[in-house]
């Protein structure tokens, strides 16, 4: 019998009522960066005050851009510190990840930057010997320097329940990449990736017409999964109005 669920968007809202306590702090995050736009394509890190998200500083971080695809951690929550078991801050955020990701995680921070476009991330940690299965959530905000770039990131995980043993280290789900101010004929900046990205960037064309391409898949995993049709995108494009 075919599996009911095989064909769904496995694209996650963060409104989901059975999850919305666990990861209502995503949800504020979300709500404050939005609102700390004021019209505006992004926030810029000094709007971003503390007291705004006061409920979700636990589970919040600030990224900095300091290169192509790296960043460090520059503010962090005490709940990355019980995850990684270590202090983050300057931290590459790369570090909350299997090694097989890292390169993933560096293409995403690309696109948060330069196309520029928010981000929301399934993650699982498999269970292995003494470590129970562990899901987590974030969600990822391009924020704009006092020099005017963007190369700053807000950020909010959760790894709802007992983390375990430390450091936990994540594999990537699922991505939903939505590009800001997206329109029906937009043609958003082609990210100027670095050579050791390039292979993985989209074409323009891919952009365009998004909201009729709502469901399009424009990532492909790196590696051996790019000779495996079988293993499963984890990169989706959004398109949104709002």
């Amino acid at each position: 019998m075919d599996n009911p669920h095989e064909n769904q968007d496995n694209i996650f809202t963060m409104t989901d009522p059975q999850h919305h306590r666990e990861y209502a702090p995503l949800s504020l995050v979300q709500s404050y960066w939005m609102a700390s736009r004021k019209g505006r394509e992004m926030p810029r890190r000094a709007d971003i005050d503390p007291r705004g998200i006061e409920t979700a500083l636990e589970f919040a971080f600030i990224l900095e851009r300091v290169s192509a695809g790296v960043t460090r951690m520059r503010v962090a929550g005490s709940h990355l510190h019980d995850i990684l078991g270590m202090e983050t801050r300057g931290m590459a955020l790369s570090r909350l990840f299997e090694d097989d990701e890292r390169l993933r995680v560096a293409r995403l921070v690309e696109q948060i930057c330069q196309t520029p476009a928010t981000a929301e991330v399934e993650m699982c940690a498999e269970a292995t010997s003494g470590l129970p299965k562990q899901e987590a959530r974030m969600v990822l905000l391009p924020l704009t320097s006092d020099l005017g770039d963007v190369s700053r990131i807000l950020g909010c995980l959760i790894a709802p329940g007992h983390v375990g043993p430390t450091p936990r280290k994540f594999g990537i789900r699922d991505v939903a990449l939505v590009p800001l101010e997206m329109s029906e004929d937009a043609k958003p900046r082609e990210p100027d990736l670095p050579p050791m990205l390039r292979g993985l960037a989209e074409r323009r064309e891919q952009f365009i017409g998004a909201q009729r391409k709502a469901d399009k898949t424009i990532g492909a995993p790196i590696g051996e999964a790019l000779t495996n049709p079988k293993r499963p995108h984890y990169l989706r494009l959004v398109a949104t109005n709002d």
